[in-house]
C-alpha cells in the first residue's frame, strides 16, 4: 500500500507499507526529504512495524517520535507528516487527488439560505450521494454573518442595521463577523470528508486547504499567503479569512470570504468590531472602500470566481454541477426552522 504527503512548505513524504494479519509487517517512508544521520531512517521504518492497521494519527506519531534521539534532525518533514503518509497508505486518511469534486459556479440566493447549505451539502457529502463539492455564493440582500460563537450585541449595532436594511445572521462555523452586500465579496464552501485534513491542528488544517486558493490569487496578480490562524492577506494587508466545521459524520466545511469591494463607511455603521479593527487603518470618513481584489487586480468580480474555478478545475480532478432540488427545499426549511429563528440567532446574545 503507498501513501503520499506534500508538507505545506516542506517536502514529500511517501509511506510504502505491507499489512499482516491487521498488523503493519512491512515499512519503507522515503522522500526528498532532508535527514540525519541517515541511520535514523531504518529506526524510523522499524517504528512503524507492528503497529495496528488501524493506529490513529497520534499513535503513529508517537511511535516515530520515540525512536528519535536528540542527535536526529528532519528537514522539511516531521513525525505528523510521517504519519499522515502511513494514513493514507492505509487507507485512513485521503488526499485531494482521491477525489472527485464538484463545483457548483455562483448561483444567487437569499445569503441565509447558503448558511444553511452548508449544513444541507455537508449531509449530502457524508451520506455519499454527492461528492466532495466547492461552491461559490451569491446573494441579492444585505446581510451580516456572524460566527457560531460570538455575541450579537458585540458584534452588531442592531438599530443601525435594521436602518440600513441589514439582517444578521449566524452561521454554524466559528471566527468572525461577515459585512456581505451583492458584489462587495467573494464567497466559497468547500465541502470535503474529514480524512483529507487527517491528523491535522486545526491551524494545519487551515493552511492545507488554503493552499489551492493562494495559488488562484496569484494567477490573478495577487500575491497572498496564509496568515495563522485563519486570514488570507497580500503584502499590502489582510484580503480575507476563512471558518471551518468539522462534523461528526466524517465531514468537514471550510468556507473564507474576501473583500473585493466594501463600502467600509456603511460597514462600520453597522459592524461594532469593524468600528475597532479599522481604526487603526484611520478609515473613519465616508466614502471609504475595503476593495483589496479589486484595485489590486483591476478584475471584476465574475472574471475573479472564473479564474478560480478554472484552477481548481484544473489543480484536481472536477465537474461542474448544481444543487439538488430537495437539498434547496431541505436549507429553506432549516431557514425557518432554525436559521431565521431567535433561539438561534440570540444562543449568544
Amino acid at each position: 500500500m503507498h501513501g503520499e504527503f506534500k508538507v505545506p512548505g516542506g517536502k514529500l513524504v511517501v509511506a510504502d507499507i505491507e499489512v499482516t494479519h491487521n498488523k503493519i509487517s512491512s515499512a519503507s517512508i522515503s522522500g526528498d526529504f532532508f535527514l540525519e544521520p541517515d541511520s535514523a531512517l531504518n529506526d524510523i521504518n522499524q517504528a512503524l512495524i507492528g503497529l495496528p492497521e488501524d493506529a490513529s494519527h497520534q499513535a503513529i506519531t508517537q511511535a516515530v517520535q520515540a525512536v528519535l534521539t536528540d542527535d536526529v534532525m528532519l528537514f522539511g518533514f516531521s513525525p505528523p507528516a510521517i504519519a499522515t503518509a502511513v494514513r493514507r497508505a492505509l487507507g485512513k486518511a485521503s488526499s485531494w487527488f482521491d477525489h472527485e469534486f464538484t463545483i457548483i459556479p455562483p448561483v444567487t440566493l437569499p445569503a441565509v439560505e447558503h448558511v444553511a447549505l452548508d449544513e444541507v451539502i455537508a449531509q449530502s457529502v457524508a451520506s455519499g450521494r454527492r461528492q466532495p463539492t466547492l461552491r461559490f455564493w451569491d446573494w441579492d440582500d444585505s446581510v451580516v454573518v456572524i460566527g457560531c460563537f460570538q455575541s450579537v450585541k458585540n458584534e452588531v449595532d442592531m438599530a443601525a442595521a435594521e436602518q440600513h436594511g441589514v439582517s444578521v445572521v449566524r452561521r454554524v462555523t466559528g471566527g468572525g463577523a461577515m459585512f456581505m452586500e451583492p458584489g462587495n465579496c467573494i464567497t466559497y464552501s468547500l465541502t470535503v470528508p474529514t480524512s483529507l485534513v487527517d491528523g491535522m491542528s486545526i491551524e494545519k488544517s487551515y493552511e492545507f486547504l488554503d493552499t489551492w486558493v493562494l495559488a488562484a490569487l496569484a494567477e490573478v496578480g495577487i500575491k497572498a499567503h496564509y496568515v495563522p490562524l485563519n486570514d488570507i492577506a497580500s503584502t499590502q494587508g489582510k484580503i480575507g479569512g476563512a471558518a471551518q466545521k468539522r462534523y461528526a459524520n466524517g465531514v468537514t466545511v471550510h468556507h473564507a470570504t474576501m473583500a473585493y469591494d466594501i463600502d467600509a463607511d456603511r460597514m462600520l455603521k453597522v459592524l461594532r468590531t469593524g468600528r475597532e479593527k479599522l481604526s487603526d487603518k484611520g478609515t473613519t470618513s465616508a466614502n471609504k472602500r475595503v476593495d483589496p481584489m479589486r484595485s489590486q487586480t483591476g478584475l471584476s468580480r465574475d472574471t475573479i470566481i472564473n479564474a478560480f474555478i478554472e484552477h481548481f478545475s484544473k489543480r484536481y480532478s472536477s465537474q461542474l454541477g448544481d444543487y439538488f432540488e430537495d437539498e434547496l427545499t431541505t436549507a429553506k426549511q432549516l431557514v425557518d426552522e432554525k436559521f431565521h429563528t431567535n433561539e438561534w440567532l440570540y444562543k449568544i446574545s
